[in-house]
């Protein structure tokens, strides 16, 4: 059997040129109430809750911009407890360019017209307030000798799709413009697959099922999307359950849309967030884990070529750090 969690009232637009990319340039003010992983290091909550890299949180924290229960005079190897208050101001986007940076990254496949990158836990994606280089976009200017498509700008070259900085996993790059208008289609029309391997809490009540929620910008905290009716997209998640453990599950979630945490959003709330997601499950008890993030994938992508029209499917093993969570709830669940 299989379940279906359904859409409420949605006023949603069904078109979408840069998908999973709902961001602004605006100055952000967020704070977070500590609950989890009690003993974490400041620079490494700031890091997981606002999705930057770890040295833009030790940037932050040292410019005077994070605060702990009203104090800024706080050092970022500061240890949290739960119910500490964490305020944090990141400042305005500024203009500039990605610059090409010699960072090993793992190419998976390429040619003339895209590139399928595997993406490690950690890093951003794009420049972007907060991470103005060490991105994967710094990465592929200086592997591709900047032979990645212009249409998203000088901040973006490349990037037709993304996934979030502390999942792991596949994503394709466009090279020229003409690659890049073409995938991006295929996404929109919802003929782009992508599969994702995700460790959540608990167990979902039937094996399989649909999550069919819209998904916007959480009105009280822009860091964070939310399931809403009001300003949304429609977000289709397909979830199938692998493996069950003491407590948690390993999931396969196959997207049908792609919305900003799309995933991480529908799996918290249904009542199973994905391991270690700090943004959307903050009160769900000791990461005994010691993750600083969610513990999801991006493992398969399937495309058709935008020049041989042919379809090419692409699969990544699971990462170190996924398969030692793994091994760790095999034993526990002997």
């Amino acid at each position: 059997m299989s379940e279906k969690y359904l859409k409420t009232d949605n006023n949603a637009e069904k078109t979408e040129y840069f998908p999973e990319d709902n961001s602004d340039d605006l100055a952000c003010t967020y704070s977070f109430t500590y609950e989890e992983l009690d003993g974490m290091r400041l620079d490494a909550a700031v890091s997981a809750y606002g999705e930057i890299t770890r040295s833009s949180a030790e940037n932050l924290i040292e410019a005077g911009n994070v605060s702990v229960n009203g104090r800024y005079d706080v050092k970022k190897s500061l240890k949290l407890k739960a119910g500490d208050t964490v305020c944090v101001t990141e400042p305005k986007a500024v203009e500039c360019s990605a610059i090409p940076q010699d960072i090993p990254i793992e190419i998976v496949y390429e040619d003339d017209d895209i590139a399928v990158v595997n993406k490690p836990r950690g890093m951003v994606v794009h420049p972007a307030p907060g991470n103005p280089d060490g991105t994967l976009v710094n990465a592929l200017m200086y592997k591709m000798q900047g032979r990645l498509s212009t249409i998203n700008g000088v901040i973006r070259p490349g990037i037709v799709h993304r996934i979030d900085k502390d999942t792991s996993g596949l994503l394709v790059v466009a090279k020229n413009d003409e690659s890049h208008v073409f995938l991006a289609e295929k996404i929109k029309n919802h003929d782009f697959m992508r599969v994702y391997n995700g460790i959540v809490i608990g167990s979902f009540k039937e094996p399989c099922g649909i999550i069919d929620l819209p998904i916007g910008r959480n009105p009280d905290n822009r860091k964070k999307m939310a399931v809403t009716s009001k300003n949304s997209k429609e977000a289709v998640t397909n979830y199938k359950t692998l493996e069950t453990f003491k407590g948690f599950s390993l999931c396969e979630f196959t997207l049908e849309t792609g919305r900003t945490h799309q995933i991480r959003v529908h799996a918290s709330y249904t009542g199973h967030p994905v391991l270690g997601d700090l943004l959307y499950s903050p009160n769900m008890g000791k990461n005994k884990f010691g993750l600083s993030g969610q513990c999801l994938h991006a493992k398969k992508i399937g495309i058709e070529h935008p020049k041989t029209h042919k379809y090419m499917e692409f699969d990544s093993p699971l990462p170190d750090y996924f398969e030692k969570v793994l091994d760790r709830l095999r034993k526990e669940n002997n």
